[in-house]
């Protein structure tokens, strides 16, 4: 979490130009930042986001984030796996169209330009190499294109272009705050690091191999395709713990001269390099567009597909918002000290 120094910031001012990352699941976080500043009196008047962060920003901005966090709360990992429709063809893993059908219940025919509220979902442009805002049309649309993860989710076609996930080129999109008129700019980022954390490992990694072991049986079960049979045929009797072995991060290490290197799956190479990149990237963006308040979600908050923890990350969001308007008012130590922030 990173605030500016006093003289820089408007004292008073409650309007926030609110700034939403990209990560996966752990953007239930920013459920949470958004709660604490509504019980705050705090005033949203304009949100940019990416990826997940176009999403929760966009229910917030039409209004309906209220019932998707609810209808979050209730999931549990096999609702996850029928949700998330796992595709064994096609630009993507998972197809989503189950979970985009939930939200477009809840969007009705939104569009962006009559939201009450200014909203930019950043998307990238695969084709030509370029990040692109969306400030007008629908807004299942311009969400859709936003969370479509390469290799994850297939690509969204719009206008005549290929988009996939903001996040690639702007996983924190603040530049698109520059013209609203607001007392206070908030980012909240969900790459941060966990100094209590080991640098490679997971929150929780029996939940995530549990997780996707559920994942891998429930697929032939739901799906019940020739596809389907034929791809995991093709990996033999043991597909599954190596899928496993591979999806989560391994306990042991591998010895060496300096100490014990973690053994890595082919998934946590991909899924840590974007993570580095996106914090790289995110660092650059900030630099040019420093914003009031930095509130960090850290990594080990949750893992990229834990979509049924929602409830427990929004708590996270919720607890480092509080902490860091409470530096940013001024709360006494003694006054902090009484809260319910642990």
């Amino acid at each position: 979490m990173a605030i500016r120094s006093p003289q820089n910031r408007r004292m008073g001012g409650t309007r926030v130009a609110l700034a939403l990352g990209s990560g996966g699941a752990r953007g239930y976080a920013h459920i949470g930042v958004i709660g604490e500043l509504h019980d705050r009196g705090y005033e949203i008047v304009g949100i940019a986001g990416s990826s997940m962060g176009a999403l929760v920003g966009g229910l917030q901005a039409a209004g309906a984030l209220d019932q998707f966090a609810d209808w979050a709360g209730t999931l549990s990992q096999r609702a996850v796996l029928r949700l998330l429709d796992p595709a064994w063809t096609g630009a993507g893993i998972f197809r989503a169209e189950k979970i985009l059908d939930v939200v477009r219940e809840l969007l009705g025919n939104a569009t962006i330009e009559t939201l009450p509220i200014p909203y930019t979902a950043v998307a990238t442009d695969l084709i030509a190499g370029k990040s692109v805002w969306l400030q007008r049309g629908p807004l299942d649309a311009a969400i859709r294109a936003s969370i479509a993860i390469p290799g994850m989710i297939s690509p969204h076609i719009l206008d005549g272009r290929v988009l996939v996930d903001g996040g690639i080129l702007d996983p924190l999109p603040v530049a698109p705050l520059a013209g609203v008129p607001a007392d206070l700019t908030i980012a909240v980022s969900l790459s941060g690091e966990d100094a209590a954390a080991r640098d490679d490992g997971p929150a929780e990694p029996s939940a995530g191999a549990e997780w996707l072991n559920r994942l891998l049986r429930g697929t032939s079960a739901l799906l019940e395709t020739n596809a389907a049979r034929s791809v995991l045929s093709r990996f033999g009797t043991s597909a599954e713990e190596e899928a496993v072995e591979d999806l989560t991060e391994e306990q042991d290490g591998v010895a060496t001269a300096s100490g014990i290197v973690p053994k890595l799956g082919g998934f946590n190479v991909m899924n840590r390099s974007i993570d580095v990149m996106q914090a790289a990237l995110a660092r650059h963006r900030l630099s040019a567009y420093p914003p009031d308040i930095l509130i960090e979600v850290p990594r080990t908050a949750g893992r990229s597909l834990d979509f049924h923890r929602a409830a427990d990350v929004i708590e996270v969001g919720r607890t480092l918002t509080a902490r860091a308007l409470d530096d940013y008012e001024g709360v006494a130590p003694q006054d902090e000290a009484q809260s319910t922030i642990s």
